[in-house]
């Protein structure tokens, strides 16, 4: 049904490809798959001599919608601008919430490293407080970090 394969990449993390189950329209020879990185997010949808990606980076996604019917769901991830949105059809109930997910906890870690990066701080590994970037002993724990 779905394939769910994380793959390591250059960038920190890795991707995760979800693809949509053959049983649905559209999907049955060239299944639709989604590309979820700390980058970007890529819909790729396969034809017999060439492919057709769409992509929309993780920082210029501003809502992930979902529609459930029966066994299968819809997804629509629309960009901040408002006219590039990737939409598919055929993907689990699961990977959809998984998809959605993935891409909250991408969005929110880049937003807190680039706060840090303005304010000049960190979080310490071990006890999680503030400290600054330059820091090597954690004021707090007083570890070396």
């Amino acid at each position: 049904m779905t394939n769910t394969q994380a793959l390591p990449t250059v960038a920190e993390g890795s991707h995760q490809i979800f693809t949509a189950s053959r049983l649905t329209r559209g999907n049955r020879i060239f299944p639709t798959k989604i590309s979820v990185s700390p980058v970007q997010v890529v819909k790729i949808k396969p034809s017999w001599f060439s492919s057709d990606e769409e992509s929309i980076n993780i920082r210029h996604v501003s809502s992930v919608r979902i529609k459930t019917v029966l066994l299968w769901s819809d997804i629509w991830i629309e960009s901040s601008g408002g006219q590039n949105q990737i939409y598919s059809h055929g993907h689990s109930k699961k990977d959809a919430q998984t998809i959605k997910r993935i891409i909250e906890e991408h969005q929110m870690a880049y937003k807190e490293g680039a706060l840090s990066e303005v304010n000049g701080t960190r979080k310490c590994p071990y006890c999680a407080e503030t400290i600054k970037i330059e820091a090597r002993i954690c004021r707090f724990c007083n570890r070396e970090v």
